[in-house]
């Protein structure tokens, strides 16, 4: 492999540091991206040392000869020419900045003629919402070729996500029963006891539907409910990927009737007296950012119309569970006589702790006609990679199977625009829960 240069915008944040230089270093080790130049670039007034201090702490020594610091406005032309200037061989460009931030970059970007073979790597969400997610691709579009663009969801990368694949398409006892016929619900649930972190500068602006269900979420579902494509050759996998969203619309017309929101307030987690979301530094109460989002949907193809797909992702959860779970029917009738068949059978993919189980129902110790409900499990391998270390190696092979296209995040906009629309005007009401409770109580998840 040739030289070649990674220069990330914004390398001063907290995603620099907390998972992209953890997960360029994990690559790194591999020896799979020899002769790489590393170039940091962001406002504030660092020097190489102290830019080659964070690297070595995330990256090991190994990278800091060849990585540089440049204080620059990203959002200036000729600092972004002087940054191009220093790269060895194709440059990928991150972009580790909010979505407004990364438009303006790009803006300044159409004025350079830009090295042969750039790539552009975009961290979510794509944009503010739809307009604005078509309208930076129209910019990015004018900068490089789309299999160059790379959108990152770092979801895509873990492991256990991709384990969709394997369970679904190479088990013939699954995936004939994925299907209407079969499935009476499926839901993905990413709540964690993380609390909003100092991070109110991105996520006041943001909020759980803009941050996890528009995105993160939304590629879990479409997972999920893909058609089986013929290869994993990234046109064929998007392709199928494209057909689920396009596909996908709310449960109901009415958003107050399939959608929830709700905020923390003060209370006890892990040990933690935590404040009220409302009254944490930088957050602005009079916004009304949602911690708890829960959406409602359908996938309106032959195999899932009819199936209600409930997507559900909250901050300050106790007992924080990290899941899909496709409830699958009862049976059309249970025999006289048999008893506990209480339990519907639930396939669950673990993604915190990676795993796989299944629910369902057998004759018990002592009396051969009561039934007991039990769970098969596995542990899902870890994978070679973390979830950024997995990204960023598609990035450097050039290889755009795990990055979202153009189109898929311009859909994932407009599957939520009704609900965003709702919530503005205040249709839905912003609901509370206490930091460390399971969240609200009127929730739309699925009862046991």
């Amino acid at each position: 492999m040739t030289d070649q240069t990674l220069i990330i915008l914004g390398a001063s944040g907290d995603l620099t540091a907390r998972l992209l230089l953890p997960g360029l270093g994990a690559l790194l080790a591999t020896g799979q991206v020899p002769g790489l130049t590393l170039i940091g670039a962001a406002r504030d007034d660092w020097d190489d040392e102290q830019w080659r201090r964070r690297v070595a702490e995330s990256c090991g020594e190994g990278v800091v000869s060849r990585t540089s610091y440049q204080r620059a406005d990203v959002t200036d032309a000729e600092d972004l020419r002087r940054i191009l200037g220093a790269a060895r061989g194709p440059a990928a460009i991150f972009f580790a900045l909010p979505p407004a931030v990364t438009a303006r970059a790009c803006d300044a970007l159409l004025k350079l003629d830009l090295p042969e073979g750039t790539r552009l790597v975009l961290e979510k969400p794509f944009g503010i919402d739809g307009d604005a997610a078509a309208a930076l691709n129209a910019v990015l579009a004018r900068l490089v070729p789309e299999e160059r663009i790379h959108r990152v969801d770092h979801f895509l990368g873990k492991s256990t996500v991709l384990n969709i694949l394997g369970l679904r398409f190479a088990n013939r006892i699954f995936e004939p029963l994925l299907s209407a016929e079969h499935v009476a619900s499926v839901e993905v649930v990413f709540d964690e006891a993380l609390a909003l972190e100092n991070r109110a500068g991105y996520y006041d602006h943001a909020g759980a539907m803009a941050d996890m269900i528009q995105s993160h979420l939304l590629q879990i579902l479409a997972l999920l409910a893909m058609e089986a494509p013929g290869t994993l050759d990234a046109a064929e996998f998007r392709d199928r990927k494209a057909d689920v969203l396009r596909a996908t619309r709310l449960w109901d017309p009415s958003p107050a009737a399939c959608s929830r929101r709700a905020r923390y307030t003060a209370g006890t987690l892990d040990g933690r007296n935590l404040p009220a979301y409302a009254d944490e530094p930088g957050v602005d109460p009079s916004r009304g950012t949602e911690t708890l989002a829960e959406l409602v949907f359908t996938v309106d193809t032959w195999r899932w119309a009819g199936v209600p797909f409930r997507l559900r992702s909250g901050k300050a959860i106790g007992n924080s569970r990290k899941e899909a779970v496709i409830t699958f029917k009862r049976p059309p009738r249970i025999p006289d006589g048999l008893t506990g068949c209480d339990q519907p059978d639930r396939l669950r993919i673990g993604f915190g702790p990676d795993a796989l189980g299944l629910d369902f129902n057998i004759n018990g110790p002592g009396d051969p006609f009561q039934l007991d409900p039990v769970t098969l499990s596995a542990a899902f391998g870890p994978g070679d990679l973390p979830p950024y270390g997995e990204v960023l190696r598609g990035v450097f092979e050039n290889d755009p199977t795990l990055s979202v296209r153009g189109d898929t995040a311009e859909h994932c906009w407009r599957i939520v625009a009704p609900v965003a629309k709702a919530w503005r005007a205040g249709e839905v009401p912003l609901l509370e829960y206490a930091a460390g409770s399971a969240g609200p109580k009127d929730s739309l998840l699925a009862q046991p």
